[in-house]
């Protein structure tokens, strides 16, 4: 823990922009963050750095590409780059071309690429124990589900308010965890167990057995713009027609609202609804935060009619917002009934979660759910290392006090380029997004800054997403700033 803890001190040191070049000429000396901050955009990268234009493909980067083509199921639409290496916020291309990661693997790197304390777990328990599939018990997955439970009590979640604790009673803490491979598979194990309840609940409000073929209670609410996987029924609620179309039909009983939309909820939430899935932070579908006083009613009207409530924090959870779940900063009756995560919980390898209280968890007996690699000896040490790191006091006070610089940084952005950006900063923490007023700009803005050497997203039709490692300074932040400037610059120009 010594030497987590002074990682976190290092961070914190990088936060402030120490020997990591941020431009400091024509600057206003102070900030909320205490980094410096221009009086104009940056015109420095408005050359190309990075090309990806044919004559500029190597022969061996050639060989790389025409493998995939031949052999990889083509259903990625990637750069013309090849990546080889990568350590901290950085990759490197076979080319030996530089790279700032503000992309973060889609928001999973969360320590950064080539991370020490990772590749240790990952060699010792490798070399121990790799897999034992979920007949039998080992040490890693009770310890990773103790950790989760026991932080969400304390920081806030799945309806404790923050410095919540709860001793272990007649054999329980209060709340389960499954342990699954990746956020797909966490809401699929979540619309499933709701689906479970709805029936349990139906049958002991009619008197009928669960399995009777009269039972209606089995919708699912979910909203537009939302994103929760692409299996048969992650993607049924996920209501994007890009997705959704050429996979028809879907599973039945899906009702499809919109975020914010308050008096709707009546109509849309009703006695036949079994589950209610949304992010308190959009992430794929452009960086849309939900409304406390919203999630608030869509927590009472669930209550109201018996619908279990499924916060799908897979890209806005586990600090990414600088608090350890997206609706620990909302009063405890916002919360769920159940909460996935997935994506940073182990650096990259493959790990999903479902987080449930017991009132949820009790329909759940053995064999109504199962998997054969989730929660294996491997992934569950990687997640125990990654969130104790993640956790640290230090960490996360490093989090936020990069996170305001950030957020200072793209509101002059606003300021300098209001013929191209949408007026408000989308997102809050390390998970963000800027509106583009021309929807066709975004994918250029992301493919103008690639061949510059920074790495970003896109989100839904008409934003530009980041969402970097966790352990990012200020330097890196100004970095990607004077880019993404320089990207804007030459766009407005045209």
């Amino acid at each position: 823990m010594r030497a987590i803890t002074r990682q976190a001190r290092r961070t914190l040191d990088r936060s402030t922009g120490r020997g990591l070049g941020i431009r400091c000429m024509g600057s206003v000396a102070s900030s909320r963050s205490g980094a410096p901050l221009p009086n104009a955009p940056s015109k420095r990268y408005t050359a190309v750095t990075h090309p990806e234009d044919a004559a500029s493909v190597t022969p061996a980067v050639k060989e790389v590409l025409d493998r995939s083509h031949a052999y990889i199921l083509p259903v990625y639409a990637r750069p013309p780059i090849v990546m080889a290496k990568g350590k901290g916020p950085y990759i490197w291309d076979v080319q030996g071309r530089q790279y700032l990661d503000f992309s973060a693997g889609i928001a999973v790197n969360a320590l950064g690429h080539g991370d020490e304390g990772v590749a240790e777990v990952m060699r010792t328990t490798a070399s121990t124990l790799l897999h034992t599939s979920n007949v039998y018990h080992h040490e890693y997955a009770g310890k990773l589900a103790e950790l989760l439970i026991k932080l969400t009590q304390s920081e806030g979640g799945l309806g404790w308010a923050p410095g919540s604790s709860q001793p272990v009673a007649n054999g329980t803490s209060g709340a389960k965890v499954f342990f699954a491979n990746s956020g797909t598979e966490a809401n699929e194990g979540a619309l499933k167990v709701a689906r479970k309840v709805g029936k349990e609940r139906w049958a002991k409000a009619t008197g009928k057995p669960w399995d009777d073929p009269s039972c209606d209670k089995f919708e699912i609410v979910c909203f537009e713009r939302g994103f929760h996987g692409r299996s048969m029924g992650a993607l049924s609620v996920t209501s994007n027609p890009k997705y959704q179309k050429p996979f028809q039909p879907l599973i039945p009983g899906v009702k499809v609202g919109q975020l914010n939309d308050t008096t709707a909820l009546e109509g849309l939430v009703g006695d036949k609804t079994c589950a209610v899935i949304v992010e308190p932070i959009q992430g794929e579908g452009g960086i849309n935060a939900a409304q406390p006083e919203w999630l608030r009613a869509l927590r009472k009207r669930c209550d109201e009619v018996g619908a279990v409530l499924i916060y799908d924090e897979i890209q806005c959870g586990l600090y990414r917002t600088g608090n350890l779940w997206a609706h620990s900063s909302v009063p405890a009756d916002a919360h769920p009934d159940i909460v996935t995560t997935a994506k940073p919980l182990a650096n990259g390898y493959p790990i999903g979660a479902v987080l449930m209280r017991d009132s949820i968890a009790e329909v759940m007996t053995a064999g109504t759910h199962g998997t054969t690699f989730g929660g294996s000896p491997l992934a569950c040490a990687l997640g125990y290392h990654v969130l104790s790191r993640l956790s640290d006091k230090a960490f996360v006070a490093s989090i936020k006090q990069t996170s305001e610089y950030l957020e200072e940084r793209l509101s002059l952005l606003t300021k300098w380029f209001p013929n191209i950006l949408d007026e408000k900063v989308r997102g809050r923490g390390l998970i963000r997004g800027l509106g583009f007023k021309d929807t066709s700009h975004p994918g250029r803005v992301v493919d103008m800054a690639r061949e510059r050497g920074v790495l970003l997203l896109t989100a839904g039709q008409d934003a530009v997403r980041l969402v970097p490692s966790l352990n990012i300074g200020a330097g890196e932040v100004g970095h990607a700033m004077d880019v993404l400037e320089s990207c804007l610059g030459v766009l407005s120009s045209e």
